[in-house]
């Protein structure tokens, strides 16, 4: 089996560390169950697959995407907790009783908050550290949505997009390497984009704010004011980061897509936001340098 999931390494990586991978690999599975050496082969696998893609630790490419990860699932639950904020305002206002509304609910439409209850939790449950089970659940729950928005495109806002941009977020997260998954640091930022993103898009669909749609470039905006701040706090040109913040904003640019209609000045603001960003994260690096 191990020859067999060696030959998924590119051949210049094969012939430098071939042996050892072999070595080391026979070592750890010599006494484990067969169910234990499966699930090692799948992982040696899983990284053979990741080395030829450049998407190992070591790669750009595993760095770049383990910058996105965990701003892709803000985005996501961005996105999704919106879906069932304004499912729950319409429940509360409706005059019907909301017993007799979630009785009469329409399985699809239970199923597409199913979804993205699971993609809000999941989030939650991996940016406060349990990567894996969260993963898991974030990942179900966009799944379920990209099947649904394929569907049955009415029910889903977006249609085609929502599924497509579900079906990117979970490649962006599942490309983060293993041993580059998101610290308490980049965590704790990405939770704080979803907060920020979120909370005053409710609090403007209430009305308090006299403010009837942000054409969904608030969000947008908040993720790339991060991608500027990330480039300024690591002293780097900023094209990694508000490069994944880029690859992360696919949920948000669907919503704001859908949400403006044919309006195409929000569309063009909303569509600058990330060079801007890009452009101003760049000028204070540059001025932080020579002070």
């Amino acid at each position: 089996m191990i020859d067999h999931v060696l030959r998924l390494y590119p051949a210049d990586y094969r012939s430098t560390y071939g042996e050892e991978i072999v070595d080391v690999h026979r070592e750890m599975t010599t006494d484990l169950p067969r169910a234990a050496r499966l699930r090692a082969d799948a992982d040696l696998a899983a990284h053979a697959l990741r080395v030829r893609l450049r998407l190992d630790s070591a790669s750009s490419g595993g760095r770049f995407f383990a910058v996105a990860a965990p701003f892709a699932l803000a985005a996501a639950a961005v996105g999704n907790g919106l879906v069932l904020t304004r499912w729950y305002a319409g429940l509360v206002i409706s005059p019907a009783p909301a017993w007799l509304q979630l009785t009469h609910m329409d399985l699809a439409e239970a199923l597409h908050l199913m979804c993205s209850l699971a993609v809000c939790v999941g989030t939650i449950v991996a940016l406060a550290g349990r990567w894996v089970l969260g993963v898991a659940a974030a990942a179900g729950g966009l799944l379920g949505t990209a099947v649904q928005g394929a569907i049955d495109a009415p029910l889903v806002q977006g249609g085609w997009m929502t599924s497509a941009a579900a079906l990117l977020t979970v490649a962006v997260v599942l490309a983060c390497p293993v041993d580059r998954r998101p610290g308490e640091g980049l965590s704790a930022a990405a939770a704080a984009v979803a907060g920020i993103g979120w909370f005053p898009v409710v609090v403007a669909d209430t009305g308090a704010f006299g403010v009837t749609t942000d054409y969904g470039v608030w969000p947008m905006l908040v993720l790339a004011v991060a991608g500027a701040a990330l480039a300024v706090r690591r002293r780097s040109s900023g094209a990694r980061e508000i490069g994944a913040m880029a690859v992360a904003s696919a949920p948000l640019t669907v919503a704001a897509l859908t949400g403006a209609g044919s309006d195409l000045l929000p569309l063009i603001g909303m569509f600058l936001v990330l060079p801007l960003a890009a452009a101003l994260g760049t000028c204070a690096i540059a001025l932080r340098r020579r002070h």
